[in-house]
């Protein structure tokens, strides 16, 4: 037999076979073909919806790795922000005690090792990102300073005339504000 068909045309639904080995449609055949095309159809419907599916799991686990990165970082930022927070007394007690050293003291070499720790430790936290914020001589800032004590008469001009504690600003966010006198400009600074 020339072509040995017959599983294929069984499969079709074609039963009849001409003299040439050409096959005849059968009743079913046209109904087998539709009933193929419904379920390449419905395959492809289904496969679309699938690989929909796969591209919105694709993003959520795209945005889930962005957020899990951010959220790292912030808790980063935030650790640092509590151990340097911490860390500002220690270094207002080395500047209050080295800024009241007698001259006599200076010299030696143990006061000495102690300003190079205290400038080392400045240096390390500046280093990741804190800053002193200025405040002698300036216009009172709510945001940057505290006001703990008032010169002159109130509703006067409000510009910082003492600084009673340093603050500090980590990266753009003020960690500590500076406490602060507030009153009127002196004579000497108005003309």
């Amino acid at each position: 037999m020339p072509g040995d068909s017959g599983p294929l045309i069984e499969a079709l639904g074609m039963h009849e076979v001409d003299a040439d080995g050409s096959a005849a449609a059968g009743a079913g055949s046209a109904e087998t073909i539709e009933s193929l095309r419904a379920d390449l159809d419905s395959l492809r419907a289904e496969k679309d919806e699938q690989f929909r599916a796969w591209q919105r799991t694709q993003a959520d686990f795209v945005n889930y790795r962005r957020r899990s990165e951010q959220e790292r970082a912030d808790l980063v930022k935030v650790s640092e922000a509590l151990l340097i927070r911490d860390l500002l007394p220690v270094l207002d007690d080395l500047e209050r005690g080295l800024g009241n050293l007698s001259p006599e003291l200076k010299g030696l070499t143990w006061v000495d090792g102690i300003l190079l720790i205290e400038r080392k430790l400045a240096g390390v936290l500046e280093a990741h990102g804190l800053t002193p914020i200025e405040a002698m001589g300036k216009e009172f800032d709510p945001h940057e300073h505290e006001a703990v004590l008032r010169e002159g008469e109130p509703g006067g001009a409000t510009i910082v005339t003492g600084e009673l504690q340093k603050g500090y600003r980590l990266h753009d966010h003020v960690l500590r504000p500076t406490l602060v006198k507030v009153g009127q400009p002196s004579n000497s600074n108005v003309r």
